[in-house]
């Protein structure tokens, strides 16, 4: 739930009816010479009124550090609050919780990074206690790089939902906007103000404690591998809100993974299918797909705990390669398992792997595909649980793995949400991706869930047809159940047997899907459909004459979904297409096809 903060309390009366209203903090003013600045006998009273109900912060400006201790200890403060010119090396002085106020202005990331492991604050880019409005979007930037931020400013009840939906943010902050009088709060006001932000969910609860995205998700392992499951979540419940993990996880991303990754504006498809058209270029990311993004975030994950042997699961092998590279660059042992007929259908891939370092197990059980491969991993991971890390590559699989991956990857979509700010000026009114298992689409979407206006169409495979029953479509032609320790959508019949998938595209041939998909299917916050392998395979060669882009067989699927629809798009109609990798192993089947097809 997103934390609600009170600030300029003059009165006891009023701290004791923002805590009846809910608040999380109040905030006590001592910048000498401000309307709401305190003497230490209020001080002291609204302290001792709320000690133990609600977190005291005590809000400075360019105070000597002596006197910032003092008053700490002479008021009973929690939280010490920065509103001036106050360096890192005076806030490493300080031996309690820190708020440091940032402008929130072009370079306040690069200043951020001055101030590591402590909440941020964003006001109003002319300083803080203006109480103006202003994009409150900006505090995104930082969120992807694992900071906490509150936003405040010109916030109210007419505004705070708003803001706390494109923002994101860890908390919320008002003062002036709940005042009937200088200095005086108006109790309706703060009432209205503190339900209406407790009211916005936010991304960040999903899923609840036990990994449930409504009714999907959950955790049904074998009794052997409960320890491991809930040692992976208490880890990363841990690391989520360690702000050093996700700061070594960011300088990875821009040093060795080569994020953020393009906004490519398509020329000449937009005017080929008259609409904006724009391609988030992850195949541009290293290794050639957006499986990079979970596979360092993973290992480094694993190394924390302690972790010396990986093993994953691959399909298209994007996974598996970015797996083997991971391990390669934290010198991790790694094992890989992959369908026989995947081995066959990405050769290209094994033998990447292999050159990685990886040992690549095929598969030859069931379908020698996806399914398979990681029934396998599982298999395996229960009978090496103390020192292997199971590195799970799409958002499916048994809690916590849905909710880390989709953390992992929604750099896309707050890359993608920032890139078309700047390029348009305004959000994209479709999404498109392809969805297997979903961690690409999850994170393009996720991003955007609380952007109303902006409608996502993830695209699954139809194979030779949804008629002929030879396809990968669980959302589009499945029913709920429970596959490889989660409940999800997948394909299956009246007994609850799994019906083997088919796809021209390795990487989307599964029976299942990740289960926060599932909840958005069934609330209707995301629309999902099929392309054929007819369809992809033309797509395909589509965007490599037309951009000179050799797309994978997996996003093709997306482009074929796009060229679909856009008839019904006007000129203006904005879209952004996740290229969530490349076709440089997809080249020989697709040389293949299309030979039978002359």
């Amino acid at each position: 739930m997103i934390q609600v903060k009170v600030c300029g309390i003059t009165r006891v009366e009023d701290a004791q009816a923002a805590v009846e209203a809910g608040v999380d903090a109040i905030g006590l003013n001592f910048v000498d010479g401000t309307p709401r600045a305190l003497d230490l006998e209020t001080a002291r009273a609204i302290s001792a009124a709320v000690a133990g109900r609600v977190v005291r912060v005590g809000v400075f400006q360019d105070a000597p550090v002596e006197r910032v201790a003092e008053l700490v200890e002479e008021v009973g403060l929690d939280v010490v609050q920065l509103h001036g010119d106050e360096s890192p090396d005076y806030v490493g002085k300080l031996p309690f919780p820190v708020i440091k106020v940032l402008a929130a202005q072009d370079g306040v990331e690069e200043l951020a990074d001055r101030y590591p492991r402590i909440d941020l604050m964003l006001d109003h880019p002319s300083g803080g206690g203006s109480g103006e409005s202003w994009d409150y979007t900006r505090a995104r930037s930082l969120e992807s790089r694992g900071r906490r931020v509150w936003i405040a400013g010109g916030l109210a009840a007419d505004n705070v939902e708003d803001a706390a939906r494109s923002a994101l943010p860890h908390g919320v902050d008002a003062s002036s906007r709940l005042e009937s009088a200088p200095g005086r709060k108006d109790r309706k006001a703060v009432r209205e103000f503190v339900a209406l932000a407790h009211s916005v969910e936010s991304e960040r609860d999903r899923p609840d404690p036990r990994g449930y995205f409504g009714i999907f998700g959950g955790r049904y392992v074998p009794e052997t591998l409960v320890p491991a499951t809930e040692q992976l979540t208490d880890a990363y419940e841990a690391l989520r809100e360690d702000p050093s993990f996700w700061q070594e996880l960011a300088a990875e991303r821009k040093e060795y993974v080569g994020r953020p990754t393009p906004l490519y504006f398509a020329r000449r498809i937009s005017e080929d299918l008259g609409c904006r058209v724009y391609f988030k270029r992850d195949e541009l990311a290293h290794t050639g797909a957006h499986k990079i993004n979970n596979a360092i975030g993973q290992a480094l994950i694993a190394k924390r705990m302690g972790k010396t042997r990986i093993i994953a699961e691959t399909g298209a092998g994007q996974h598996g390669v970015a797996t083997a590279t991971a391990c390669a660059r934290y010198g991790l042992q790694c094992e890989v398992f992959m369908g026989e007929e995947d081995t066959r259908r990405q050769a290209l891939n094994v033998f990447r792997m292999e050159l990685l370092g990886a040992k690549v197990h095929a598969v030859t059980s069931g379908t020698r595909t996806l399914k398979d491969a990681m029934s396998e991993a599982l298999r395996d991971w229960a009978t090496n649980v103390l020192d292997t890390y199971y590195l799970i590559g799409s958002a499916a699989g048994p809690h916590p793995y849905p909710l880390l991956v989709r953390d992992l990857q929604a750099i896309i979509g707050q890359e993608a949400r920032e890139q078309i700010l700047a390029a348009e000026g305004r959000l994209p009114d479709y999404l498109y991706a392809c969805v297997g298992g979903g961690s690409n689409a999850i994170g393009l979407f996720h991003p955007f869930f609380g952007d109303e206006g902006v409608k996502m169409i993830g695209v699954e495979a139809a194979g030779e047809g949804m008629q002929k029953g030879r396809h990968s479509a669980p959302l589009t032609a499945g029913s709920p159940g429970v596959l490889h320790g989660s409940m999800s959508y997948l394909l299956q019949d009246d007994s609850g047997q799994v019906f083997p998938a088919h796809s021209i595209s390795a990487g989307l041939d599964y029976p299942g899907v990740g289960p926060e998909h599932s909840l958005y299917k069934d609330s209707g916050r995301a629309i999902y459909s099929a392309a054929t392998d007819d369809e992809a395979l033309d797509a395909f060669v589509y965007l490599s004459q037309k951009e000179g882009i050799i797309p994978a067989f997996e996003p093709s699927h997306a482009i074929a979904e796009l060229r679909k629809r856009a008839a019904d798009y006007g000129e203006d109609t904005l879209v952004i297409v996740n290229l969530c990798g490349r076709g440089d192993k997809d080249v020989a089947e697709a040389r293949l096809l299309l030979e039978k097809r002359r």
